[in-house]
């Protein structure tokens, strides 16, 4: 599985980004996607997730009521829209592919088997 993160850049705070996760070699439809994010110094955390059937997804409490994942099989594709940005959301973004899920391991690093190269998202006050 290769996966490819696009999308990122620099935004105001309020401001609203989408992130792409497409995704290559095996369909994204036959395993859990998730976001993550890292900040120098600091160990990659999990931000939200969707399960292959696109029926579930899991977002970390401090995102939750502004971001929005979501899939679209038919581009191999999962999108993370984020909207009422802060400057805490400043980091580097990845995107992860998780091919042997099962329930809480979607917001576990060690869970998942291919990353992508990440994509950065800078909020300014």
């Amino acid at each position: 599985v290769q996966l490819q993160a696009s999308g990122g850049g620099l935004v105001q705070a309020g401001g609203s980004l989408r992130l792409s996760c497409a995704a290559s070699g095996r369909a994204s439809s036959t395993y859990t996607t998730g976001w993550f994010r890292q900040t120098p110094g600091k160990e990659r955390e999990f931000v939200a997730a969707i399960s292959f059937t696109g029926d579930t997804t899991y977002y970390r409490d401090s995102v939750k009521d502004r971001f929005t994942i979501s899939r679209d099989n038919s581009k191999n594709t999962v999108y993370l829209q984020m909207n009422s940005l802060k400057p805490e959301d400043t980091a580097r973004y990845y995107c992860g592919a998780d091919l042997f899920g099962y329930s809480g391991s979607e917001r576990l690093i060690s869970e998942y088997d291919f990353w992508g190269q990440g994509t950065q998202v800078t909020v300014s006050s």
